[in-house]
């Protein structure tokens, strides 16, 4: 497992890279949604990927996840997984300026959560010169074991994961939502090829 850990340099280099690309999406989104977007200090760290799976599995009927795939060059790819509390669900509306009846819940969801994770995800790209595709963001069942079944439908190996977890607050609106990158673990090891070409370059 040792070859999917970052280095301590390659860790500070990912952290600061993230630092930026949470700065300047936050600040789009602010001027998107008209209000303030808190960020806290997002952790990295690599997990045992079924481990982290299983137990977000088993909160799922507290809260509704939504997953959207990711992918760009160099073999970076991943899952983005939305997190929401039920209770802030039904502020989703309000935040958007939706009219009322004008979509779902599950639409809403869907709808906040691709703007989330392709607004971060787009920032962070053009730091590493890169470009991401999106899969269509997939909301799912608030049953045990759906995301496990999901991801386990993956093409690749989620043995191990690099975990990268944001959490966005819109004080306005007192919702709050957690977004988790889940990177598998071959493209962890494109992940450090492009750190190690950026510091390279210091």
């Amino acid at each position: 497992m040792s070859e999917f850990h970052l280095t301590e340099d390659q860790q500070d280099c990912l952290q600061e890279l993230i630092n930026i690309a949470m700065g300047q999406a936050s600040d789009q989104l602010a001027r998107y949604l008209d209000t303030f977007v808190y960020l806290k200090v997002p952790s990295i760290e690599s997990v045992d990927a079924k481990d982290l799976i299983q137990t977000l599995s088993q909160q799922q009927n507290t809260m509704a996840i939504v997953s959207q795939g990711f992918f760009g060059y160099e073999g970076i790819r991943g899952e983005a997984l939305l997190a929401y509390q039920e209770e802030d669900s039904g502020r989703i509306a309000d935040l958007l300026g939706y009219e009322p009846d004008e979509l779902s819940q599950d639409e809403q969801l869907i709808d906040i959560s691709s703007i989330l994770t392709t607004t971060f995800l787009n920032v962070f790209a053009r730091q590493i010169d890169n470009q991401m595709s999106y899969n269509a963001p997939k909301l799912l069942p608030m049953v045990q074991n759906s995301l496990l079944d999901h991801l386990q439908q993956m093409t690749f190996n989620w043995d191990v994961a690099l975990k990268i977890n944001i959490n966005y607050q819109v004080t306005d609106y007192s919702f709050n939502c957690n977004m988790i990158l889940l990177i598998p673990e071959t493209a962890i090891l494109n992940i450090k090829k492009v750190l190690d070409r950026i510091l390279a370059d210091f």
